[in-house]
């Protein structure tokens, strides 16, 4: 109880050294107005979102996800692709041509002058006979016994309809490898897809939380606002009494001040979490949001979407079994089954194929009737077997090889890693719950300090330095205890989504 005479003592050194000529000169009348905030008379109503909620938005209207779906259809597509090639390949081709000029137009016409056609009359002698036959022979007047205006050669209008048939009998185990590797890529993307959508809710889960901070730590700054410009108020009526010294009095105005860039900063904050939270839902961005948590609440459950994979994951520990992991074991089998692909293409391929065409020489007209097409059937088989390709094939086989040992790197690679990013997590939420359960009780033993400070200080027995450190430290709990349910939560979210969630640690 000593120390008020001693403070005193001390203000009214300072008065006698010039403060009250200071004093003259503060404004005292008014406080500055608290940094100004939104009116909601015609504001609509907010949203009520919960982390459920808003998790099912993003994951509906998530570019990353439909990208992803898109490689998963890619890889679908890869496997009728592979698998088509055992089925029999059938085709068809028609055409259609018109002659406008031709080398053969006029080949099987007679050549030199006209002349009587040949007219053998049996009656007449033999003699007679055989020199009307001469001289029919002679003048081209005797024409070929083969009618040759039906042959294809130079006809004005050809019509053309082929049917193509291929089989594949033999590639050298190409084909099953092909389809092997277009197996593992779909079951690939299978698992980038789930590792997406795992990736996607832990973002819009963290964007969920920081949100609720930014409200809080708005509601942190505005209550050490407020209290700042009360203890200004009744510091000031206590100066203008002759009460307390202008050296208070000042100290309570810069308190006062102090916490106004706060306001505004955590303000701002909150802004752009909300943004980004909106952003992420696809809501429009003037759309009020209040978001459905309680970062106080004395027991922090863990969010409904992560409980079971939150108990299996601490249950299981770091020998999780990781996604991850999976893809890098099945890109080492694609990788082997490039190797095999390699390989069979020093084989021979062997296939039979068979081709059936109809074809039609219009008679009269520019359409051919029935009688008028002609019928081209085949059937055969082709061999092809690599002789010299100047070690092409030989380039092939290594590089896929290379490929390979790639792969297998990779997987020991991921498989240390995925262990090191477990134990992290895992890591990181014991932490998280150590810190959450160290900040219990030390708001309301802050909130305690302050209301003793203010009473102190109301009674004249503290200084302004006093309340000015003990507002500061209940601020500072209620934001560490804020800050500390927030992250518990987003660690929870984590571990329980490890299983399909992507490497943090690279």
């Amino acid at each position: 109880m000593r120390s008020a005479p001693i403070v005193r003592l001390v203000a009214a050194s300072l008065l006698l050294l010039g403060g009250r000529e200071a004093a003259a000169q503060t404004p005292a009348a008014q406080p500055p107005a608290p940094p100004p905030a939104a009116s909601a008379a015609a504001a609509p109503a907010a949203r009520r979102l919960t982390l459920e909620e808003a998790i099912q938005l993003a994951t509906g209207h998530s570019e990353p996800i439909d990208i992803a779906r898109a490689g998963e259809s890619r890889a679908a597509a890869d496997q009728v692709r592979a698998r088509s090639q055992r089925f029999p390949q059938v085709s068809f081709a028609g055409s259609y041509s018109r002659t406008l000029a031709s080398e053969f137009s006029g080949a099987f016409q007679p050549v030199g002058p006209p002349c009587a056609p040949l007219d053998v009359d049996p009656s007449r002698p033999v003699e007679e006979r055989v020199a009307e036959l001469e001289r029919a022979a002679s003048c081209g007047a005797i024409g070929p016994m083969l009618d040759f205006g039906d042959l294809p050669f130079g006809q004005r209008n050809i019509y053309q309809g082929a049917l193509s048939f291929s089989q594949t009998l033999y590639t050298g185990g190409r084909i099953k490898a092909q389809m092997l590797q277009a197996d593992l890529s779909r079951q690939m993307a299978a698992l980038e897809t789930s590792g997406t959508e795992a990736q996607v809710t832990l973002t819009v889960t963290q964007a969920f939380y920081d949100a609720a901070l930014s409200d809080r730590l708005v509601a942190i700054a505005q209550s050490g606002y407020d209290q700042a410009a009360a203890a200004y108020e009744q510091t000031r009526l206590a100066y203008e009494a002759g009460r307390q010294p202008e050296f208070e009095l000042l100290r309570a105005q810069v308190a006062r001040d102090n916490e106004r860039p706060a306001v505004i900063r955590n303000r701002a904050n909150r802004d752009i979490a909300y943004l980004r939270l909106r952003q992420l839902l696809k809501v429009p961005a003037d759309t009020p949001l209040t978001l459905d948590v309680n970062l106080d609440a004395d027991t922090l459950a863990t969010p409904a979407p992560f409980a079971d994979g939150l108990a299996i994951a601490e249950r299981t520990g770091s020998s999780l079994r990781r996604s991850v992991v999976d893809q890098a074991q099945q890109l080492v089998n694609v990788r082997d089954a490039a190797v095999t692909v390699a390989r069979a293409e020093r084989m021979p391929q062997v296939a039979v194929t068979s081709s059936y065409a109809r074809v039609g020489y219009p008679s009269n007209g520019w359409f051919p009737g029935v009688g008028d097409f002609r019928t081209n059937w085949s059937l055969g088989a082709s061999v092809q077997v690599p002789i010299f390709d100047g070690r092409k094939l030989k380039a092939d086989e290594l590089t896929a090889r290379a490929d390979l040992d790639e792969a297998n790197a990779q997987l020991k690679q991921t498989r240390e890693l995925a262990v090191l990013d477990a134990a992290t997590a895992l890591q990181d939420l014991s932490a998280a719950e150590a810190a959450w359960q160290a900040t219990a009780g030390t708001v309301e033993q802050a909130q305690r300090a302050y209301q003793i400070a203010e009473l102190r200080n109301r009674e004249g027995l503290s200084t302004q330095l006093e309340l000015n450190d003990s507002r500061l430290s209940l601020e500072q709990a209620q934001a560490n205890r804020a800050q500390a349910a927030r992250d518990l939560q987003v660690a929870r979210a984590r571990a329980a989504l490890l299983p399909s969630l992507p490497l943090a640690t690279q």
